[in-house]
């Protein structure tokens, strides 16, 4: 008769240690095939720019980087999990753990969603189909999204905004930027007078703020 000692006993532990293992395969798996449709919203993007819709470029640029959070969350869990699993009595954390695969597993089964070029390719189409997909990801981005990673899609949003002009400009003939010669001033012809006070770095800091919000406001209404 074979024998069922307690170190053949498959324990909680052992179960979730698998399931944390299944889902660090997974995300791995994942994380190549999306990389595919964070390619394609990228192109979408600027394709979107070329065409002057700007509303749909940033939203590929939103959607994109929605889906990198997904993926950078997930993988940032598992680790804390497994740590707490290495590292603290199972018996302590047991819920904690349990609940965090729960959670886990969702968050997969949200991105093996977003794994389609197909719904991707939706943020081109003005369909009426195409254009209720469009508000449900930007209705679901804007709860998820943190104000750091909204600052970081305005920025990739900008550089797009002057690589696409750069482009067009190329195009036309013209240089990238607009040249200027600069206007060198008169030779004085009075005795000098002494220069005026210095602006204090407060009256600096306003004047750069509001050049960087005039900037941003005529690139996205040109």
């Amino acid at each position: 008769m074979g024998q069922t000692g307690s170190s053949h006993r498959i324990t909680a532990q052992d179960r979730a240690i698998l399931d944390m293992k299944v889902q660090r395969d997974k995300l791995k798996a994942y994380r190549k095939r999306i990389q595919v449709v964070l390619d394609r919203e990228h192109e979408i993007a600027k394709e979107c720019l070329k065409d002057g819709k700007k509303d749909k470029a940033l939203l590929a640029l939103r959607k994109r980087k929605y889906q990198e959070q997904l993926l950078n969350q997930t993988d940032k869990q598992l680790e804390t999990l497994e740590q707490l699993t290495t590292n603290v009595e199972f018996a302590l954390i047991q819920k904690d753990v349990l609940y965090g695969l729960q959670q886990g597993n969702a968050v997969l089964k949200q991105i093996e969603k977003e794994m389609s070029v197909e719904r991707a390719e939706k943020i081109l189409g003005d369909t009426e189909d195409a254009l209720a997909y469009q508000k449900q990801v930007s209705d679901l981005i804007a709860q998820n999204m943190s104000n750091e990673d909204q600052d970081a899609v305005d920025e990739e949003f900008e550089a797009l905004l002057r690589q696409s002009k750069a482009e067009q400009r190329i195009k036309q003939g013209l240089p990238p930027e607009e040249e200027t010669i600069p206007v060198m001033p008169n030779a004085p012809s009075g005795e000098p007078v002494s220069s005026p006070v210095d602006e204090t770095a407060e009256t600096k800091e306003l004047k750069a703020k509001a050049k960087a919000k005039e900037r941003k406001q005529q690139l996205l209404a040109a």
